[in-house]
């Protein structure tokens, strides 16, 4: 269901999967090749959310601001099952693990990694290729190139999935 909000309507690229179930309201930008899988919501009708190209926001995942403060996901990110993304920023080629939660003005750096279940709180940094994880979510190490070539594989597998999905809607 897409749902505008006031004066604001989703703007969603033609090549983006949005699966059933998936609720988007309001000011919602969604790049080219982006996929939104089954069950999450995405509302725009406090503050914009942006998500760039070739995104994933697995199942069950929710999105959502704070008055004035966007949230805004940059391209080639990777946003597992049940997370909650609220008013931060995430930079591109991240990944949010299954169960995390990442609020207000939190900032996942370029390529960071975050654990499954983890609690990026309120205004925190979490530095450009680096595992945090835990409640709160705390640095444990530099990623490693097997670290970055799964994230790699997990991104391009979700665009072709969500490729895939999407020409069975056409």
């Amino acid at each position: 269901m897409r749902y505008p909000y006031k004066d604001k309507t989703p703007n969603i690229a033609e090549s983006v999967f949005v699966a059933d179930f998936v609720t988007i309201t309001g000011d919602v930008t969604i790049g080219d090749k982006s996929s939104i899988w089954f069950n999450s919501v995405i509302r725009g009708d406090v503050a914009p959310t942006i998500i760039g190209k070739r995104v994933n926001i697995q199942d069950n995942s929710c999105l959502h601001q704070s008055p004035n403060n966007p949230l805004i996901i940059e391209d080639d990110v990777t946003v597992g099952h049940q997370v909650i993304l609220h008013s931060s920023i995430i930079r591109k080629n991240a990944l949010i693990g299954m169960g995390s939660i990442i609020l207000d003005g939190a900032e996942i750096g370029e390529g960071a990694f975050i654990g499954a279940g983890s609690l990026v709180p309120p205004g925190k940094k979490i530095p450009p290729n680096t595992l945090a994880l835990g409640r709160p979510a705390k640095v444990v190490r530099e990623l490693t190139e097997e670290d970055k070539k799964d994230m790699e594989r997990i991104r391009t597998e979700y665009v072709e999935k969500g490729q895939y999905y999407k020409s069975l809607q056409s």
